[in-house]
């Protein structure tokens, strides 16, 4: 299987159903890791929404339906994060916490190695410090 191409990635996530696991388990993740502690302040109290928009998003960045559009309009990654202050630090955390969940995940290993190294794309653009 070629990640990366039409909807193989989003297969390989496990659909819609295994998206919203991996965000789960990414939020349950930054809640508990001190070193997340600063990237979890930038969130809501409640994270329902935030857990929806991440998996939404991830569906139709990893080939699948484009769910987010369809619910929240269309999203440009730097400027939905532009309020935030966004460093090295901020990108590194967020992505420790999914490298973690990642490691929950019953995905095969190439997918997930492909996936963190995807994800570290659009975590770079969000940086804005």
């Amino acid at each position: 299987m070629q990640y990366g191409t039409e909807d193989a990635s989003y297969q390989a996530a496990g659909g819609f159903e295994g998206l919203q696991q991996l965000v789960s388990d990414f939020y349950d993740i930054m809640c508990e890791l001190p070193e997340a502690a600063k990237i979890r302040a930038m969130h809501p109290a409640d994270l329902t929404v935030s857990k929806d928009k991440l998996a939404r998003f991830l569906a139709g960045w990893l080939g699948g339906p484009r769910l987010y559009r369809e619910t929240y309009g269309p999203i440009a990654i730097p400027a939905a994060h532009s309020h935030l202050s966004i460093g090295i630090e901020e990108r590194d955390a967020w992505l420790l916490c999914m490298q973690h969940a990642l490691a929950k995940a019953p995905y095969a290993t190439d997918f997930k190695n492909y996936l963190l190294s995807a994800l570290a794309v659009p975590a770079e653009r969000c940086r804005n410090s």
